[in-house]
């Protein structure tokens, strides 16, 4: 397992398609994983830290396994088939191993609330990660993908080229 960080949320100005951009902690990976705008939102708001009159979906659930006397350990995204990513909350619940299948947005958001390490399998992110390569002075990045299956990807590759990435890695607001 390979843990990774919510380095950004992504918006294609074209059609307004999210990806949320998760990177290796250790590495220059990253993985796209495309979400939908409520998802990306769920994201958001914590690691923005929006205040919200009442809980969320996902407060509500991180409520709901503390009250049960179980606690997040950590969430991993397990699995790419398809062209869907599949996700697992790793639980303790009372000294007993619990794994749920989940949507990945939804691993990442809990995540994000619980502040737990996030993993992503090392077969995923052979299948679909991407470096990112400066190719020259003064060039835009472009984004390569690392041994993976060009046409399934290609999908990803060509939103990726349509975001300004000029500030990847830099934290505050997103530039339009």
């Amino acid at each position: 397992m390979i843990e990774v960080f919510v380095e950004s949320i992504r918006v294609n100005m074209t059609n307004y398609k999210r990806v949320v951009m998760l990177k290796e902690k250790t590495a220059s990976r990253y993985l796209p994983i495309w979400i939908g705008h409520f998802e990306a939102d769920a994201i958001a708001i914590p690691m923005q830290n929006v205040p919200v009159s009442r809980p969320l979906t996902h407060d509500l659930l991180g409520s709901v396994i503390q009250a049960l006397n179980g606690r997040l350990t950590q969430v991993v995204i397990n699995q790419l088939a398809d062209e869907t990513f599949y996700a697992k909350l790793i639980i303790d619940a009372g000294g007993r191993h619990v794994e749920v299948d989940s949507r990945p947005s939804d691993a990442i958001a809990l995540a994000i609330r619980t502040k737990v390490p996030i993993y992503v399998d090392e077969s995923v992110l052979d299948q679909a990660g991407m470096v990112f390569e400066a190719e020259s002075e003064g060039e835009p990045e472009k984004a390569e993908a690392s041994e993976v299956d060009e046409e399934k990807l290609s999908v990803f590759k060509e939103f990726i080229e349509t975001l300004d990435i000029d500030d990847l890695g830099k934290s505050g607001p997103e530039k339009k």
